[in-house]
C-alpha cells in the first residue's frame, strides 16, 4: 500500500510540473492581428516557440515564459525596409535603433551600389571615402559582407541587390564608355556569384554616375543573369523629373526583355513641371501589370528627397570617380562650364537642384569636415550668402573643400502626390536612408527625417489621421506584399512555421516626431518586437538582443557556389 502511494506522490509531481512547464517562448495576448495578407484584422493571441509563430488562436491553451497583454493593440509581422542605407550605421550601432522603434524587421539594401563585390581599388576607394564612421574592410563578396553584420550581431535582419554600378566600377572602372565583350563577361560572372550567394537580384540608380554611363542594353544583360535566379530588377529611375516618363519605358522594357519583376525605387514625380506625370506614370505601371508584367514600386513618406551635391553637377563632369571630379572642378574653365549646366534646364542629365526649384529648397546635412560641420542644416542659399558667393559656385566650392559629395536634401515633391502613391496597390515602403539613434557619431550630421520616422508617419499620418488607406492594407504593403516580391519565404506574414518576426503597436497613438531641423527624434507607438523569435524591444525600450539574420534570395545555393568561376553566358539568354 505504501509503494503505491509513494507511486501516485510521485506521479502527482510529475505531471505537476509538467503542467507548469511553460509550452511557449512567448505568447502574445488578445491583440489585433493583423496577419500581413491584407484581410482585417481579429482578435487572437500569437504564440512564439524558438524563431518561429507556433500558434495563432482565440484563447490559446499553454501559457509562454514571456507572458504580453497586448489588448488595444495591434499585432503584425515585422516591417521591410525595402530601401535601407544601413549598410554602415550597422556596423557603426547593430541595434539598428530608429527602424527597430518603428517595426522594422528587415533591412533591404542594395540602391545601384552594393557592398560587393569589392576589387582591391574598390576597397581602397571606400576607405578613404570613409566619413565619420570608421571600419574595417574585411570582406569581398556581397555574401561575406552581410555575414559580416550577421557575425558582429544586429537587430534585423539584412538582404541585398547587387548593385549594378558595383560590378561595373569592379570591371571597368568609373569611365563613360560601353563595356567590351570581356567586360560584361566579367559583370555577368559577377552578378551570378552574388545571386548565388543570395542576392535578391539587380539594383541600379541611373542617375549618378558611373552608372548614368550604362545604357539599356548592358542593363538587361545583367538582369537576364538576375532574373535566372528568380531575383528582380530595381532601379532608381534614369530620371524621375524631365523624363520620368521615358525612364519609366526603360523600367518596363528590361522587364520584358530580361524576363524579370521590376520595382520602381522611391516612386516620384520631381520638380513643380513635373508633379502631374505621377498620373501617367501610374497608368503606364497599370498597362504594364495588366499586359502581365510584375511591376511594383516603393516610395518614402516625405515631399523632399537626400542625397548629395553630386546630384546638381553634370555626370561628365564626375567621369573617372570622385577624386577626377573634386580635380576637374579646380580648372577655372571647368568650373565655368559646370556653372553654366547647373543653371541651364536640360533633358540630358538629372539636375536636383533645379528641380528643388531655388537654393532655399537646398540644404547642406552631412559633411566629412570638422571645419565645415558647422554648416550643417543650413541652406545652400544661406551659405552662399554668407561667403558672398553665387550658390552654383558655393557648391562646387563646399564639394572641393569637404572632399564629398557633401550629402544634401532636396524639396522636390507635391504633398498630394505622397497620397497617391500610398493608395496604389503595388507601393510598398523604404525609407532610403540608414538606420540610426540620437548618439555618438551619428549626432555629427542632420540625417533626413525619414531615417527615424517613415513607417511611423506611414501609420500615423496616411493611416489614422488621412485614412488614405486601411490598417490592414498598410500592414500587407509593410509585410507580405514586398517578401513576395523578393521571394524570401517564411516571412511577412504571421502563420505557424514563419519565422517569428512581430510587431506590437498602438494604431491609436503611433507616430513620427523628427523635422528637418530636428531629425534625431524616435518614433513612438511600437511597444514590442521580436525579430527570430528574440524580443528586441520590450515596452518601447531596445533590450540590447541582436538576433538579425541574413536574408537570402531564391537563387541561394549557400556552399555550392563558392569558388566557382565559370562563364555565365547561358544564364538568361532566350
Amino acid at each position: 500500500m505504501r509503494r503505491l502511494e509513494a507511486f501516485l506522490l510521485a506521479t502527482l509531481i510529475v505531471v505537476t510540473g509538467c503542467e507548469r512547464e511553460p509550452a511557449y517562448d512567448a505568447v502574445i495576448r488578445g491583440g489585433m492581428v493583423y496577419d500581413g495578407s491584407g484581410v482585417e484584422g481579429s482578435i487572437a493571441d500569437v504564440a512564439i516557440s524558438g524563431d518561429s509563430i507556433a500558434a495563432i488562436g482565440s484563447r490559446l491553451d499553454g501559457r509562454g515564459r514571456v507572458e504580453v497583454d497586448a489588448a488595444g493593440l495591434a499585432v503584425a509581422p515585422g516591417f521591410i525596409n525595402m530601401l535601407s542605407w544601413a549598410t554602415e550605421s550597422l556596423i557603426e550601432d547593430g541595434r539598428s535603433q530608429s527602424d527597430i522603434r518603428q517595426g522594422v524587421t528587415l533591412e533591404v539594401f542594395g540602391e545601384g551600389w552594393s557592398a560587393g563585390p569589392l576589387n582591391d581599388e574598390m576597397k581602397r576607394e571606400l576607405r578613404e571615402r570613409q566619413g565619420d564612421i570608421k571600419y574595417a574592410i574585411s570582406w569581398t563578396t556581397l555574401g561575406e559582407y552581410l555575414e559580416y553584420l550577421e557575425e558582429r550581431g544586429i537587430a534585423t535582419n539584412v538582404a541585398s541587390f547587387v548593385g549594378a554600378t558595383t560590378v561595373r566600377i569592379h570591371a571597368l572602372g568609373a569611365e563613360d564608355r560601353p563595356p567590351t565583350a570581356d567586360e560584361l563577361e566579367q559583370m555577368r560572372v559577377l552578378v551570378h556569384h552574388a545571386m548565388e550567394e543570395g542576392a535578391l537580384g539587380l539594383g541600379s540608380s541611373l542617375i549618378y554616375a558611373p552608372a548614368f554611363y550604362a545604357d539599356t542594353d548592358e542593363l538587361i544583360e545583367l538582369a537576364k543573369v538576375a532574373g535566372a535566379y528568380g531575383g528582380m530588377y530595381i532601379s532608381h529611375l534614369r530620371s524621375e523629373g524631365n523624363r520620368l516618363l521615358e525612364a519609366l519605358e526603360e523600367l518596363i522594357t528590361i522587364a520584358r526583355e530580361a524576363g524579370i519583376p521590376a520595382e520602381i525605387y522611391h516612386l516620384k514625380a520631381a520638380g513643380r513641371e513635373n508633379w502631374d506625370k505621377l498620373e501617367t506614370v501610374i497608368e503606364r505601371v497599370e498597362a504594364a501589370r495588366s499586359e502581365g508584367l510584375r511591376i511594383t514600386a516603393d516610395m518614402y513618406t516625405y515631399t523632399a528627397g537626400s542625397t548629395g551635391l553630386d546630384a546638381a553637377m553634370p555626370p561628365w563632369v564626375q567621369e573617372g570617380g570622385h577624386d577626377a571630379w573634386v580635380s576637374r572642378l579646380q580648372d577655372p574653365a571647368v568650373r565655368r562650364r559646370v556653372v553654366r549646366e547647373m543653371k541651364t534646364p536640360s533633358s540630358d542629365w538629372e539636375n536636383l537642384y533645379l528641380a528643388a526649384g531655388s537654393p532655399e529648397n537646398v540644404m547642406l546635412v552631412g559633411f566629412k569636415s570638422e571645419e565645415l560641420k558647422p554648416l550643417t542644416g543650413k541652406t545652400l542659399a544661406e551659405v552662399a550668402a554668407e561667403r558672398g558667393t553665387s550658390p552654383e559656385e558655393t557648391a562646387i566650392d563646399l564639394v572641393i573643400e569637404d572632399d564629398s559629395r557633401v550629402e544634401s536634401v532636396y524639396f522636390l515633391m507635391s504633398e498630394a502626390n505622397i497620397a497617391r502613391k500610398i493608395a496604389q496597390p503595388w507601393v510598398s515602403f523604404g525609407s532610403d536612408a540608414e538606420s540610426l539613434a540620437p548618439e555618438g557619431h551619428f549626432l555629427k550630421s542632420k540625417p533626413h527625417p525619414r531615417a527615424y520616422g517613415n513607417f511611423a508617419r506611414l501609420l500615423g499620418k496616411y493611416v489614422r489621421e488621412e485614412r488614405v488607406i486601411a490598417l490592414e492594407e498598410a500592414v500587407r504593403r509593410l509585410t507580405s506584399f514586398p517578401a513576395t516580391n523578393l521571394g524570401i519565404e517564411r516571412r511577412g506574414l504571421l502563420v505557424p512555421g514563419h519565422f517569428a518576426d512581430v510587431v506590437v503597436f498602438d494604431p491609436e497613438r503611433i507616430i513620427d516626431h523628427a523635422t528637418f531641423a530636428e531629425p534625431h527624434r524616435y518614433s513612438t507607438g511600437v511597444l514590442h518586437v521580436w525579430v527570430n523569435g528574440v524580443q528586441v524591444l520590450k515596452e518601447g525600450e531596445h533590450t540590447g538582443a541582436l538576433p538579425g539574420r541574413v536574408v537570402r534570395g531564391p537563387g541561394w545555393r549557400g556552399a555550392a557556389s563558392e569558388g566557382e568561376t565559370e562563364s555565365v553566358s547561358t544564364l538568361g539568354s532566350d
